[in-house]
């Protein structure tokens, strides 16, 4: 990916370093953090057990020295943050009518505060409604490459893309309306509707990558990398890895071949507009 090429944003907040005084409330280890972590665009507030005591929190700052390639990711995630917002920027007021908002991204390391509560780095990648903030520790980038094989910088960027999705479907008011159809429903209804939500944000992720290549940013193989890291993160994959048997009812966000699938409905329409998963008979 030619990532250079792209504008840089200034919205990311560094908080690496800091260190919220209650700390996180999340943990675990070995593969049940492997499939928390790699589980894109959860609402952490929604994880039963999982959030903090919704108390405030305020970080207590320290000495923070990134390694060069720490701090490089942090360079390439500001720039895919900043296509992303030149490319919806320009596509919601155009497709939906709607002005588009830019997100700020937070990076932390180990635990963060936000609207959502005191999360931990086990968490993963995620996005809060309520403070229109998407948080990423970067060592998430190691593990999915390391863990899952899901290397090369587009795998990367699509991460960001699919939150950033999560971040449309807020200015849309998608993510409202959803979370107020779960808390009337059943748990498998509820799990369907999650599954929508979060296939609609990996259509949305590749929009953004219909119009970087459009932009001259992407290169011989970057499309297979986000392939790949979206078929990784399938809810069956996951189970697998995690030794169990695979349950289609407690997907909350499809399968491996439902997210490569959607993402490259995205990418080969960039029309937001064919996303609407809600409609779709087939997921």
């Amino acid at each position: 990916m030619r990532w250079e090429r792209a504008r840089r944003s200034e919205n990311v907040e560094d908080r690496r370093g800091a260190r919220p005084r209650r700390g996180a409330a999340l943990g675990g280890g070995g593969l049940l953090v492997v499939v928390l972590a790699l589980v894109f665009g959860i609402d952490p507030g929604m994880l039963r057990g999982l959030g903090s005591d919704g108390g405030a929190a305020t970080g207590d700052e320290t000495q923070y020295r990134a390694s060069p390639e720490e701090q490089q990711l942090a360079d390439f995630v500001s720039h895919v943050l900043g296509d992303t917002e030149d490319v919806w920027g320009g596509l919601l007021p155009q497709q939906a009518g709607v002005a588009y908002r830019n997100p700020t991204l937070v990076l932390f390391t180990d635990s963060v505060d936000s609207a959502c509560g005191v999360q931990g780095a086990a968490v993963g990648p995620f996005y809060c409604p309520g403070d229109s903030k998407l948080y990423i520790d970067l060592s998430f980038y190691r593990l999915l490459r390391e863990r899952l094989g899901a290397d090369g910088d587009f795998a990367q960027a699509y991460v960001i893309a699919h939150e950033v999705g999560h971040h449309v479907q807020n200015l849309l008011g998608t993510s409202r309306r959803v979370h107020e159809q779960q808390r009337q429903r059943g748990e498998a209804a509820a799990n369907d509707l999650s599954v929508r939500l979060e296939l609609q944000a990996d259509f949305y992720a590749g929009v953004w990558a219909h119009h970087a290549s459009r932009r001259g940013l992407l290169e011989t193989g970057d499309i297979e990398e986000a392939l790949n890291a979206a078929a990784a993160i399938g809810d069956d994959t996951l189970q697998r890895r995690a030794g169990g048997r695979v349950r289609p009812e407690s997907f909350t966000h499809g399968t491996s071949e439902q997210r490569a699938r959607w993402f490259r409905r995205g990418l080969e329409t960039g029309d937001l507009r064919q996303g609407d998963t809600f409609a779709a008979e087939r997921l």
